[in-house]
């Protein structure tokens, strides 16, 4: 599952539904079993406002681990190592005409919440919340209710 192409498809063009593009969910804990999450800005076309975990798509000649580098480094300014991650799994989802890979991936490190630098096109807001907590949000639709895998990745931690 997963195999590259070479083919490149510009964003936001549909695809086939036999072609998926790579995408990846970044969750940081730390010690205290809190998650980082951030809230979307409010000029965002889809889910304005709304918190989620980091989140983006492969570009051009990165694999999944540098996508999910980079992308955090992009949106909330912080610096991961490969060693303090691990990749979880691998979903495959098919959805109007763009289906895609997602890749999940569970990061462990202590971030000072005043030290999050947003990148102001996509961030507005960052903060840590315990898994209970994200569920209320996804119930008072404060949270992104696109992670169905919640449960299994709040068993895994």
């Amino acid at each position: 599952m997963g195999k590259k192409t070479g083919k490149t498809v510009e964003r936001g063009k549909p695809m086939r539904q036999d072609e998926y593009h790579l995408v990846v969910h970044v969750w940081i804990e730390n010690e205290s079993g809190g998650f980082l999450i951030s809230k979307r800005t409010p000029n965002k076309v889809t889910l304005p406002n709304i918190w989620e975990t980091t989140v983006g798509s492969a570009i051009v000649g990165e694999d999944s681990l540098k996508a999910t580098l980079r992308e955090v480094k992009e949106e909330i300014g912080i610096d991961l190592s490969a060693t303090n991650g691990k990749y979880l799994f691998r979903l495959k989802r098919q959805h109007n005409n763009f289906p895609d890979f997602v890749d999940v991936w569970l990061f462990k490190k202590e971030v000072d919440i005043s030290e999050v630098i947003y990148q102001p096109e996509e961030v507005c807001g960052a903060m840590w919340a315990t898994p209970k907590h994200i569920q209320s949000m996804i119930k008072s639709g404060e949270f992104a209710d696109t992670f169905t895998y919640l449960e299994d990745l709040f068993k895994l931690e």
